[in-house]
Parts: C-alpha cells; structure tokens; sequence
C-alpha cells in the first residue's frame, strides 16, 4: 500500500532544506480545503483567531510535561531575556479553556505543556506544527525540557539528547495507521544538541552530558522497574538489560523523545531534547529526592536553555529590542475576543 511507502521513507536533507523561505510546510492537502482548522486541544483556530499576529513571531517552542512546570518556565524566560509586559497585565494560560494543555507566550518564545507519555506528545505536536504553519512562523526551533531516569549518571546532570531509541533500541518511532505499522526516523537536529552542550559552563555545580535516550511506552515494567503493580522479571534481569541500555550508549531513559524526534524531522523542524536525571537507575527505581532538591534540578534544564536563547537572540540583534517591547498581549481587545473565541470550544 502507498501509505507505507509515502510515510515510513527517511527524509532526505533535500526535503527539509527546500523550504527557503523558513516556514513551516505541512505534510497534508487536506487542511487547506478546509473553512477553518480548529485546534481542538489547544482551544485556537484558523477562523476564530488571527493565529499570524499572536504566534508570528514565535522563534522557539518550549514544551514540557506538566502545566506548572511550563508556568514557571514562562516567567523565568521572561527575566532572562528582559521581556516586559504591558503594566497592569499579567502572563495568560492562552489555552486554558481546552482543559488539556497549558500556553504561555513569552515575546519569541512559546512554553506549552505536553502532558506524559506519546499519545498525549503526539497530539499536541500534530496541532503545534499545525498552529506555526498558520502562523506562518519562520525557522521555529522546538525544545522538550523534561525530566528523566539516568543510567550510570547521577541525579541532577543535566541529558542532551543525540540518538532517541524505542524499546527495541531502534532510531525510529513505531506507528500504526490504517491498521498498517509504519517507522518514521526519531531524528534530532546533532548540531542543535553540539550547541547546547557548549552552553555548559565550567562553573555549572553539575555535569551536562550529551548521549542516546531510551523512550519507553510506561513508566514501571517499560522501564524495567521493581516496583510497579505488576512485575515478572526479577533484580538480575533488571540490570542486566539496564546494562545492557549502557553498553549501547544510552544514558537516560524517558518517555516522549521518540515520537517528539518523529514529528518534527517529518515537519522539517530543528529540535532537540534537553532533560535532568532524577535518579541513577544502576542504583534504584524510586525517585525520593527531597523536594527542594528536585526543584533545583528541574531547573537546570531551564538554565542551558535560555542561554540558548538568549545567545540566539542576541546574534539576531534581537535582544535589545526584547528589552523595549510591550509584551505578548499586542490587543487588549483581540486579547478579549480570543477568551471569548476559547470558551466557545468549551
């Protein structure tokens, strides 16, 4: 069937390098024969919102799994890069009536919350690459900022995705579409990953590392842990596959690298994956970190990124211009009409 040989093929270099002018392309004839594109997880659509004049500008999409995590990155991001909002306005959860997922837009920089695991990835990537294309937004770059499982490598080093593998240990994720499997190549941008690393600086009080990522489907038996509800393998099984995953150079296991690695190389998107261990595997399954600790953790991903970001902007020249912007409500008005447009998907 055509279905496996249009979407399982590798894309070429070729393929992405042909969108010149930067924006995103979609992979569907379909949406434009449509009155309107409603993203129905996010609570947007193509009709109902001026999708151009509020994510235009978007240079960087920053996903991660749970909404407060996305909250506080937004505001963080925010100092970093002397965004300023208008007086008397506050950051607004712009998809708050879907009662999914979380938005927050931050001048060039969008933060959203992906929820756990791939189906809840999986959807939201579908209509973010959907809202850049209607946007039209050029050269977006997306980041997954996330926590993780590390293997040989203490909690609080900060993991930079190279290769993202499935359970079998393939660079690829699996999909099942019209009762067919088909793969599509789970493929990071390694220059991105290079950049990032660099960013690392010497008086960091903990390690970044770049290495391969294993995606798992579940966190307890998926990840060979002891303590789930339901467990057939014993202790020497565990760390002998969990020996296994070093030996062939993964670092870190997780649960969304693979299907985030799919659709962005299938959109032609630059993306990486950037993550702190929570606990070394080689030494237990239980995260029991006191909480302080794990709040300074989660944040270290957040450091290395915004120095991404800030390095970028201020390459573009577009840094000091951030400092003097009015923030990202440009409309009281439209900011008014896109509640009202959002409640309507309620």
């Amino acid at each position: 069937m055509s279905l496996l040989t249009s979407n399982s093929h590798s894309m070429s270099e070729e393929e992405i390098d042909e969108y010149s002018d930067g924006t995103v392309k979609l992979r569907n004839p379909n949406i434009e024969l449509m009155d309107q594109d409603i993203l129905y997880h996010l609570a947007l659509g193509s009709e109902s919102h001026d999708l151009n004049e509020m994510f235009g500008d978007v240079k960087f999409v920053c996903m991660g799994g749970t909404p407060k995590r996305m909250e506080n990155f937004a505001h963080f991001i925010m100092n970093e890069i002397g965004y300023k909002l208008p007086a008397g306005t506050m950051l607004q959860d712009i998809s708050a009536y879907s009662y999914r997922y979380s938005m927050y837009k931050v001048g060039p920089v969008l933060c959203v919350s992906h929820g756990m695991g791939t189906p809840s990835v999986s959807i939201l990537m579908h209509e973010m690459i959907k809202l850049m294309y209607h946007a039209k937004c050029q050269d977006p770059v997306f980041i997954r900022i996330g926590t993780c499982g590390g293997i040989g490598v203490e909690g609080g080093t900060v993991i930079i995705t190279e290769d993202a593998l499935d359970g079998q240990l393939r660079n690829s994720h699996e999909f099942t579409i019209l009762g067919e499997t088909i793969h599509r190549p789970a493929k990071l941008d390694k220059k991105l990953a290079r950049e990032l690393k660099a960013l690392a600086s010497p008086d960091d009080p903990y390690d970044t590392i770049i290495g391969k990522t294993l995606c798992t489907n579940d966190f307890y038996e998926g990840q060979g842990r002891l303590d789930g509800a339901f467990c057939d393998f014993s202790e020497s099984d565990k760390m002998a596959y969990l020996e296994k995953l070093s030996a062939n150079g993964v670092v870190n296991i997780e649960m969304e690298s693979t299907i985030f690695a799919a659709l962005t190389y299938h959109a032609g998107i630059k993306a990486a994956v950037v993550c702190v261990a929570l606990l070394n595997r080689l030494n237990g399954d239980q995260v029991n970190a006191p909480k302080e600790v794990m709040n300074e953790w989660q944040a270290r991903p957040q450091i290395l990124v915004a120095r991404y970001i800030r390095k970028v902007l201020a390459q573009k020249g577009q840094l000091k211009g951030i400092f003097g912007a009015q923030g990202s409500i440009k409309s009281p008005r439209r900011f008014k009409l896109v509640q009202q447009e959002s409640q309507a998907h309620e």
